[in-house]
């Protein structure tokens, strides 16, 4: 299903014009800002949630974090 929706026709151009850059129709660009919003929102809400994070927690948060960092950094080097 499609539909209209109203936007001013330099915004419309403006996102034409990046469309074509990436070889994308306006419908999968739209699509791609939504997606690269939502990612957006959900990495600042984390950030909130770990700066919100106290006490033993955040000890094992940290301790967690580290150890899959190295365990990342062991598999790249295998």
């Amino acid at each position: 299903m499609t539909t209209t929706i109203k936007v001013s026709d330099g915004l419309r151009d403006h996102l034409k014009v990046q469309a074509a850059r990436d070889g994308l129709t306006l419908g999968a660009h739209l699509a791609r800002l939504a997606e690269a919003d939502d990612r957006a929102h959900r990495l600042s809400e984390l950030k909130t949630a770990i700066a919100d994070t106290l006490g033993e927690d955040s000890i094992s948060y940290s301790a967690e974090t580290t150890e899959w960092e190295r365990t990342e950094l062991a598999d790249a080097t295998a």
